[in-house]
């Protein structure tokens, strides 16, 4: 079981102030996760999830409000703590952090 498995408060700083929200990683076994991204403005299917090595992953979410747009996005993990960033398009990247909740 990778290191990132698990539930993370993050909050990633985009251009359009800081959005919270909790990720939830399962590890499906084979190195690749699945799991959710819910926030205030709803909840987003985490796709493509990879782990690469015990602490670092990656993943898609196919966000369709407020604007439709594909974020990319990727984190390392080093126990509790999460650090990563949000690709969002013409949006640029965003920094994400994040706390491990369970």
């Amino acid at each position: 079981m990778s290191n990132a498995t698990g539930k993370w408060d993050c909050v990633v700083k985009s251009p359009l102030g800081e959005q919270k929200s909790v990720l939830t990683v399962t590890d499906n076994g084979d190195g690749t996760w699945s799991g959710d991204n819910s926030g205030a403005m709803g909840g987003l299917t985490c796709d493509n999830g990879k782990f690469d090595g015990d602490s670092k992953i990656s993943w898609t979410m196919d966000m369709k409000v407020p604007m439709p747009m594909l974020l990319e996005c990727e984190a390392a993990v080093d126990g509790d703590t999460l650090t990563g960033s949000v690709k969002a398009g013409m949006f640029g990247t965003s920094p994400m952090s994040g706390t491990r909740v369970a």
